[in-house]
């Protein structure tokens, strides 16, 4: 019984040779990454990179649930949706931005909370279609009550700076991958990581599921919010359907599997495959392109079970390569 959570353990403890080799590249490229606005002066590539950060940032919240404690949610849109929409009231009602994106991950939080202890009595497929009606049943409920669009006030749209987007979008993506990065590094990591392999061997060790699953269905939750957050400060004319779209859990789905599902550079890389391959066949192939981008997801999942992350490592290790063993 003990075999789960020692293995675990053993997988996410050991100290790396250079642990301060991927920090100290983090920080480089997040500098890196706060001067681009100083001198690419083109909207469309701030929106380009605004829409990655903002994909990593979810990508990274769904990865934090399903990778790390093994619980496949098909309700994430709704928490996305939840924190758009929350922050997008506040913000045009006149309260500070950062007030109100923090209530937005707050509220995404508090209904996390709220339908947690119910749907994790569920277990697995049951879980999946339990969290999937919950989005389902909102999103219906907010296109029926709430206005078909609204955009925003004169006066912040006369102010409106995509630069600005663009900063607050990199730092909600270094925040998330920075949490996620801690959560791997602490104990609760190895709870989570041992529910996700065998949720009974866990509890006979004394691991208690439900309370590390909530721990991080609360963390995704809260990430998944104030990306909603940051969706709707990013947008002029806002459709509160469209934040609750399934396409935004299933955009989280496909960028975790297609990186490296509980992996932490996973979602990074995945977010960039995905916005950069989707942006290119959109404009090439404007018919078919989403056919052929789910032809490439096929091939990468089956050909890479572990993701573009289990590419890179298989890549390293390669005999021809000169750089192998390093």
């Amino acid at each position: 019984m003990h075999e789960t959570v020692e293995r675990v353990a053993q997988q996410t403890t050991a100290p790396p040779r250079r642990g301060w080799l991927w920090p100290g590249l983090a920080v480089a490229l997040a500098a890196l990454l706060a001067l681009v606005p100083q001198f690419v002066k083109r909207d469309d590539v701030l929106n380009l990179c605004f829409m990655v950060f903002l994909y990593i940032s979810l990508g990274q919240s769904w990865n934090m649930l399903a990778g790390f404690a093994g619980q496949t949610s098909l309700g994430h849109a709704a928490l996305f949706g939840i924190g758009a929409l929350t922050t997008r009231m506040l913000w045009t009602n006149g309260e500070p931005f950062a007030l109100a994106l923090l209530l937005g991950g707050l509220a995404a939080t508090i209904f996390a909370l709220i339908i947690g202890v119910p749907t994790f009595r569920l277990r697995g497929a049951y879980f999946t279609i339990g969290t999937l009606a919950m989005a389902e049943a909102l999103r219906i409920t907010v296109s029926q009550t709430m206005p078909l669009v609204s955009t925003l006030p004169t006066d912040q749209i006369v102010g409106y700076n995509l630069a600005t987007r663009y900063y607050v979008a990199l730092a909600l993506a270094l925040a998330t991958v920075g949490t996620a990065a801690l959560l791997l590094r602490s104990r609760l990591s190895l709870g989570m990581l041992a529910v996700r392999e065998d949720e009974e061997a866990a509890q006979a060790t004394g691991v208690n599921p439900l309370k590390h699953k909530l721990i991080a269905f609360t963390i995704s939750s809260f990430f998944a919010g104030l990306a909603g957050g940051v969706f709707a400060f990013q947008q002029v004319s806002y459709y509160p359907e469209a934040a609750f779209s399934p396409s935004w859990t299933f955009d989280a789905l496909l960028i975790s599997f297609v990186g490296g599902l509980g992996t932490l550079g996973g979602p990074v890389i995945g977010a960039l495959f995905y916005i950069l391959v989707r942006e290119e066949l959109a404009v090439t192939l404007v018919n078919f392109h989403q056919i052929i981008f789910g032809i490439l997801f096929i091939i990468v999942v089956l050909v890479f079970p572990g993701g573009l992350v289990e590419a890179w490592a298989r890549l390293r290790k390669a005999r021809w390569l000169p750089w192998r063993g390093r």
